[in-house]
Parts: C-alpha cells; sequence; structure tokens
C-alpha cells in the first residue's frame, strides 16, 4: 500500500515546494551567519591567533547567560569577556594561562567544563550522600515502627467482648 503525501503537498506544484525550501534554506543561513558574526574591529588579525581565542570562547561560561558559552551569548558582559581573551591571546599567553587568569577573576563556574577537584567531587556526590543518608534513616525509622502491638489482658479481653455483645 502506498502511501500519499498530505493533501497540501499534493496539490502545491514542484516550482512552489523549491522556492519554499529555498527560503528556509537562506533563512536559516542568514541566522547562522549572525550567531557566528562579531564586530571586524574586534577580531584579531593573526587568523591563528583569532581561532586560538575563538577555542577559548567555547569553553568560558557567559556569567550572564549560565549555560551558554561567551562564543554563544549576545550579553554585554561576553562581549567584555571575548574582548579580554582576545587581548590575553594578543600578548602571548597560553591557553591555561588565560584560563587560570579568568578563574582566579572570576571564579571556577567560569569555566564551562571545571576542573576535577575535591571540591567538585563533593558537590557532585552530595545529592546521592543526602539522598543515601535519608533512605537509611527512612528504614531505621520503618523497622522501629514494626513492633508488635501488646496482647489485651485477661480483663480487657472481658469488657471487649461484653461491649461487642451489647451491640
Amino acid at each position: 500500500m502506498r502511501r500519499l503525501p498530505p493533501q497540501s503537498l499534493r496539490d502545491s506544484s514542484p516550482a512552489s515546494r523549491g522556492s519554499i525550501s529555498r527560503t528556509l534554506a537562506v533563512a536559516l543561513a542568514s541566522i547562522a551567519l549572525m550567531a557566528s558574526a562579531s564586530e571586524p574591529s574586534e577580531r584579531l588579525a593573526d587568523p591563528g591567533q583569532e581561532a586560538r581565542a575563538r577555542a577559548i570562547f567555547r569553553e568560558v561560561r557567559c556569567l550572564v547567560c549560565q549555560n551558554e558559552s561567551i562564543d554563544d551569548s549576545e550579553a554585554q558582559l561576553a562581549g567584555d569577556l571575548r574582548r579580554l581573551v582576545r587581548e590575553q591571546v594578543k600578548a602571548g599567553r597560553s591557553d591555561a594561562e588565560i584560563r587560570a587568569f579568568l578563574v582566579q577573576r572570576y571564579g571556577e563556574f567560569v569555566l564551562l567544563k571545571p576542573r576535577f577537584s575535591a571540591g567538585n567531587a563533593a558537590l557532585w556526590l552530595a545529592p546521592a550522600g543526602v539522598l543515601v543518608v535519608g533512605g537509611g534513616l527512612m528504614i531505621a525509622l520503618l523497622r522501629r515502627r514494626q513492633t508488635p502491638e501488646a496482647e489485651l489482658s485477661e480483663d480487657e479481653e472481658d469488657r471487649l467482648r461484653r461491649l461487642l455483645e451489647d451491640d
């Protein structure tokens, strides 16, 4: 059994479908160009240095947007950080020196992929530790609660039997 395209596509001519896809392609290309554009006056003259700076941009977090690199962000602070990184690259500092400078100035949060350290490990493992401790406390409380109920004395049983017979 052959499936037919939706009615709207069957009625449109191939020429109009081509113009729609061409328009969509132009729009997507324009968006991609705008996203990667930076002011030409900001770029470094040496293409190798600019490439190094761009690689560092992708590793540095925008402190305003928080989940974007400064390469992707449009925030003013991200622009300032890009200029700062370009100045450091132009001054001949290594990538590691530039990262260390940024961490010293803004804290380790500025890196999208922070270095492994005991402090970071504690931050990542703390939620699991809280869950384990909470689960252990819950189990302990439930075991304590499952104590057998005390049996009734003979006087209590007689009284209960009389109460039930009266109804």
